[in-house]
């Protein structure tokens, strides 16, 4: 008799080809609404979008869920958030597609340092190693003082430390409330806030712009959900390895859309970031089950 768990790494690499894709389409859709928008109206419009679906979701769900006991995390959380998406829209439309991807990578490294020094969680030998080779990763992609570092690298390694903060949010998050809910309140915080930043820059963008308007709005939800259902049916060990292909699949689509220049440092600062946060996880799941 086949075990049930055999089909898990095919389920959560299918989950994981729906995020990628949607990452993808999301940062495609981001430098084409640039040609007109700038990130705050990208930001706006994609709220519009997100709130009409969430709402659309809550209909069918019911109501019930939008109740929580957490409003103010929710807003800490979502103010925050949109801190993080302004700045992987902003590097999106000045950096090269697979430059932003790369730099994100650095999610998992902020989001360790945050949880050893400001929730007092164990500093581990691991731990350690994939902060260094964290900082080493960074190091390589970005060669400071070859390459120079200008307002929107720095924008883009601002947005993933707040996308870390927002990330240790959403765990404390998730043990009260549903994904739903916080989705519900992401989309109902970050409309107004973008509201108000694109008051007196926002343009209607043309007619052959919309269909990416609807993109951006759409792909948001759908990369974080698939990547959510990823890490509930697999081991988030099993999962960042392939979430690393996000880098070569956008690499690709840059090349051929915007004729981009495919980095191999990119790969090289990337890959060793990903294979220090491997450590640092197979050490944690050693430590769970002892």
């Amino acid at each position: 008799m086949r075990h049930p768990t055999m089909n898990t790494p095919i389920k959560v690499a299918v989950w994981m080809a729906g995020a990628i894709a949607s990452f993808t389409l999301m940062g495609i859709a981001g430098r084409e609404l640039s040609a007109e928008l700038n990130t705050y109206g990208i930001l706006f419009l994609r709220s519009v979008i997100g709130l009409f679906v969430v709402l659309t979701l809550m209909q069918i769900n019911g109501w019930h869920l939008v109740k929580t006991q957490r409003l103010p995390t929710h807003l800490f959380r979502n103010v925050i958030h949109y801190g993080g998406q302004f700045g992987w829209f902003f590097g999106i439309s000045l950096l090269p597609l697979a430059q932003v991807f790369a730099l994100e990578f650095t999610v998992p490294m902020w989001g360790l340092l945050f949880a050893v020094v400001f929730l007092r969680e164990h500093i581990s030998s691991s731990r350690i190693i994939a902060l260094i080779l964290g900082m080493i990763g960074v190091l390589v992609i970005l060669r400071p003082g070859l390459i120079p570092i200008n307002a929107a690298v720095i924008a883009v390694l601002l947005g993933a430390i707040c996308y870390a903060i927002a990330h240790i949010t959403t765990k404390s998050l998730v043990l009260s409330d549903s994904p739903l809910t916080i989705l519900f309140y992401m989309t109902l915080v970050q409309l107004p806030i973008g509201a108000i930043a694109s008051w007196s820059t926002l343009t209607v963008p043309s007619v052959v712009l919309w269909p990416w308007v609807v993109v951006v709005g759409l792909t948001a939800l759908s990369a974080h959900y698939c990547l959510a259902r990823a890490l509930a049916i697999g081991d988030a060990s099993i999962v960042l390895p392939i979430d690393f292909l996000r880098l070569p699949v956008v690499a690709f689509a840059a090349a051929l859309l915007y004729a981009e220049a495919i980095d191999p440092w990119l790969f090289a600062g990337s890959a060793i970031m990903v294979v220090g946060n491997l450590i640092s996880l197979n050490a944690e799941r050693k430590r769970d089950h002892t």
